[in-house]
């Protein structure tokens, strides 16, 4: 099973695009919707929602991936849930860069100090991080300077911040699922 988490766009086609393009790897591709403006309550909504997944599969080799800021929640809900992510251009810092669109940019922060402490080095080689060079939003270099230590990063030299196709990645993120 793959568990597929939207960014702040949440009504992108590209959400679309992305779970149809997954289904190449595994049939079984889960797409969860929550609110992306109230943080506190998206990560109680999201951990509850991959906890009824998980619950229901026999699968050992889910993964849950996101772009943008759900690759942000996909580390963390993957980290806390005890399945390998994939992440996509991913929002590391929301209570900065989403002042002004979202409510409560500040529960980002207080979220960080309420998660387990040095989560990524207890994450280590368990997330696998897809950077496109492209990116208009974000500066992915502070990213990978960021997760490098902790995870593979990998580069994409054609796509931009919403990262419309995922699908010359899809051998890459098979391989690391099942390893």
């Amino acid at each position: 099973m793959i568990i597929y988490l939207h960014g702040f766009d949440s009504t992108s086609p590209g959400n679309h695009e992305k779970v149809l393009q997954l289904q190449f790897i595994d049939e079984d591709v889960r797409f969860i919707n929550y609110s992306t403006l109230h943080p506190k309550h998206d990560m109680q909504h999201l951990l509850k929602e991959v906890h009824k997944l998980l619950e229901h599969s026999d699968d050992s080799s889910t993964i849950i991936c996101g772009v943008g800021l759900g690759g942000y929640w996909s580390e963390r809900i993957g980290f806390l849930s005890g399945i390998k992510q994939v992440i996509f251009n991913p929002n590391l810092h929301p209570e900065h860069n989403m002042v002004g669109r979202i409510d409560r940019p500040e529960e980002y922060e207080d979220i960080a100090t309420k998660c387990v402490e040095k989560f990524r080095s207890k994450n280590k080689n368990n997330c696998l991080v897809i950077l496109s060079s492209e990116d208009e939003v974000l500066d992915n270099k502070k990213t990978a300077s960021e997760l490098d230590a902790y995870y593979e990063v990998v580069w994409d030299e054609q796509e931009t911040h919403k990262f419309k196709k995922i699908s010359h990645h899809l051998q890459r993120i098979n391989e690391f699922r099942n390893a």
